[in-house]
């Protein structure tokens, strides 16, 4: 057997142990139509993302993770300056639950912003009414941001301002859509760009 032979047969073998050990652990494949990396949407049950938060909500009110006990909760981290990436994603999670009919009323949408400098709770009010109508801002101090990004695995960095003090700066960040369960642990994990059809397949998959 040559060297080619042996590579082949190796990672072929490799390849069978990880799709084994994927679904001994509960790691499922959705496809759909989706404009997802490789056509797949990626459902993670089990995983260890999510945990403790506190921010604030568009009306001021403080909210931790408890409030959402006992509810599904699609969770998408972005903020409300994003020039596309954002509102796509947002609208598409709104489609989501319109689709699902019934079933969707089960699910809370949330919005948390990684850009509170500008995301007063006002604007984000605003802006997440415009995606759907039971959609819920969340804010905070930089502090609470950053624990609920790092609960979430969530990367984000500031970019720089035109000029000092210029509010007209990017953000770069993830973009992930979370499904949290009941329980308050991750049920679906979506890749950006899934799509609303793929969104609502993925929350059809773990509703009872």
């Amino acid at each position: 057997m040559n060297l080619r032979k042996v590579l082949i047969f190796a990672i072929a073998a490799l390849a069978a142990v990880l799709l084994a050990f994927a679904l001994v652990k509960g790691v499922r494949l959705f496809t759909g139509t989706t404009s997802a990396p490789g056509g797949a949407v990626v459902a993670t049950a089990g995983a260890a993302i999510g945990g403790p938060l506190t921010l604030t909500d568009s009306g001021g009110k403080r909210v931790t993770d408890a409030d959402f006990r006992g509810r599904y909760v699609l969770i998408y981290f972005g903020y409300t300056f994003c020039p596309d990436v954002c509102p796509t994603e947002l609208q598409a999670m709104g489609r989501a639950l319109d689709l699902l009919g019934p079933a969707g009323e089960k699910i809370v949408p949330v919005f948390i912003s990684v850009d509170p400098a500008r995301d007063t709770p006002e604007t984000l009010g605003k802006y997440v009414r415009a995606f759907h109508p039971r959609m819920i801002g969340l804010s905070g101090s930089d502090d609470d941001i950053a624990r609920a990004a790092k609960a979430f695995r969530v990367y984000y960095r500031l970019g720089r301002p035109s000029a000092p003090g210029a509010k007209d700066y990017l953000v770069d960040h993830t973009s992930f859509i979370y499904l949290m369960g009941p329980d308050g642990k991750l049920a679906v994990l979506l890749r950006g760009g899934a799509g609303a059809e793929a969104i609502a397949q993925g929350i059809r998959s773990v509703l009872p």
